[in-house]
């Protein structure tokens, strides 16, 4: 069903029953509903507020983020901007969408219950505001998901597998009543999916947490889902504690101790991430410095970038830690089985003084974990062996 055209949108229709009225929401079509009458209504409602009139009342103030605003308007109305996304105005429930509302801006209108989420980042973002159950509809089947809320919603069947992002499966959104999509950018590279579900008459979100250069950005993503549901102070008591917790260690002194984060492909080439990557921040800020310092001269929006063996060896061979990343292709059970993929390994200082951990395959799902992960590494430059089981996220190669 992913990849059907123009022509087949009213066979689909027709399949599940549903007409596409003007749904003046931006909500998934109505089922079995009579057009004229969803028409008359919307506009009905519409009348009674107008966006001219609508008076801002504040904006968030963002500490970390850059990668979205949000402002808000009188009687609950909040309008989020995402570069490159869009506009997006979140109507609280039962208000009317504004009239003259600009062609750029897409209504919300909570509840924000039946979402289709492809951008598996985002679901730890939910899972802190105590919504995962607003999530119906997802891009990744159980087994996909290292987050267990939402493994055991499609387990019990209360989140239903509708296709990955490239390959949705359009009639069971519209039989959902979808009334938000969640994409990461990765949309983009099929545009004509986005265009069928707009379509459709599903609002569509590009989130663009992956671009926030400053791992606290990357949480800080919790306030705009906050702000889109109605979760505003959950979503800033959640924030603030993750700030509080890591304030103490970014206040502190350097170790000066050097640490590189890698991954070797499956053609033995060296992942490393970018100087100005947020793994690259987060050792940082706990305390280490983040080698290798490879050229970041690339113009591309990649966070990593791939390096002979060879070379990342002589850049990288007197770390006092490595962090082998274990997300990517498998886990690692044990040291041996990292020194098989390559032996110039065991010459590397960290090697020689069991000075080698790894990450676990939750780390990038977790989005909220990112404080954790600042704590672990700062344990982990803090001592020669700290205890495992006070790591979240760190466990050590042997």
């Amino acid at each position: 069903m992913g990849n059907f055209g123009k022509r087949a949108l009213p066979a689909v229709l027709s399949a599940v029953g549903i007409s596409i009225a003007a749904a003046g929401c931006g909500r998934g079509a109505p089922v079995s509903a009579d057009v004229d009458t969803v028409e008359t209504k919307a506009e009905t409602a519409s009348a009674a507020v107008r966006w001219a009139d609508l008076k801002p009342v504040g904006s968030m103030e963002l500490l970390y983020a850059d990668q979205f605003s949000v402002d808000y308007y009188e009687n609950g109305y909040v309008l989020a901007e995402i570069p490159e996304s869009g506009r997006y105005l979140a109507v609280p429930e039962g208000a009317a969408v504004p009239a003259g509302l600009p062609e750029d801006v897409t209504a919300l209108c909570r509840p924000l219950d039946r979402i289709y989420l492809a951008a598996t980042s985002a679901m730890d973002l939910f899972r802190s505001l105590d919504a995962v159950d607003q999530i119906t509809l997802s891009g990744t089947d159980a087994p996909g998901w290292y987050i267990d809320e939402a493994r055991e919603a499609m387990e019990e069947g209360r989140m239903l597998y509708a296709g990955k992002y490239s390959a949705p499966d359009y009639e069971l959104i519209l039989e959902n009543g979808c009334n938000l999509a969640v994409e990461s950018t990765m949309i983009y590279h099929v545009p004509e999916v986005k265009e069928q579900l707009e379509r459709l008459g599903i609002p569509v979100l590009a989130e663009r947490s992956s671009y926030e250069s400053h791992p606290l950005g990357r949480m800080e993503w919790i306030r705009l889902y906050g702000a889109l549901l109605g979760r505003e102070e959950q979503a800033e008591a959640r924030f603030a504690a993750c700030v509080d917790a890591l304030k103490p260690v970014m206040d502190q002194t350097p170790s000066g101790k050097t640490a590189a984060f890698f991954y070797i492909s499956a053609n033995g080439a060296v992942n490393v991430r970018k100087p100005g990557d947020y793994v690259a921040r987060m050792i940082e800020m706990a305390g280490g410095r983040y080698v290798p310092q490879v050229s970041a001269e690339e113009e591309n929006a990649l966070s990593s970038v791939n390096m002979q063996m060879e070379a990342f060896y002589e850049s990288a061979r007197d770390a006092d830690y490595i962090i082998y990343n274990n997300t990517i292709d498998g886990e690692l059970d044990s040291l041996a089985e990292l020194l098989d993929k390559s032996s110039l390994l065991a010459d590397f200082k960290a090697v020689r003084e069991g000075h080698v951990w790894c990450t676990g395959k939750n780390m990038f799902q977790e989005s909220m974990g990112l404080g954790d992960m600042i704590l672990d590494i700062h344990r982990m430059l803090s001592g020669d062996g700290p205890d495992p089981g006070e790591m979240t996220y760190l466990r050590p190669l042997k």
